[in-house]
């Protein structure tokens, strides 16, 4: 057996050790998107800034963000 059935081998195995199912960061994204305009359903990340909120109320619906987002900080 020369160097090559060996290092075939080893990688076969490591093959059959390392079958694990890729991990994904979409369902734990959609969970955590729990800040939702009242006006138009939007939903946000829950780390969203207060001013990127503003500024959503702003440019999309002139309003303030307290009639947006009536329940942020709370």
């Amino acid at each position: 057996m020369g160097n090559g059935a060996k290092a075939q081998q080893k990688r076969e195995r490591n093959a059959t050790k390392s079958q694990s199912a890729a991990k994904s960061q979409i369902k734990v994204n959609q969970q955590a998107m729990n800040i939702v305009c009242q006006t138009c359903r939007q939903a946000f990340l829950l780390t969203t800034r207060a001013p990127a909120l503003e500024e959503h109320a702003q440019n999309k619906h002139s309003k303030t963000m307290a009639e947006c987002f009536p329940t942020y900080g709370k």
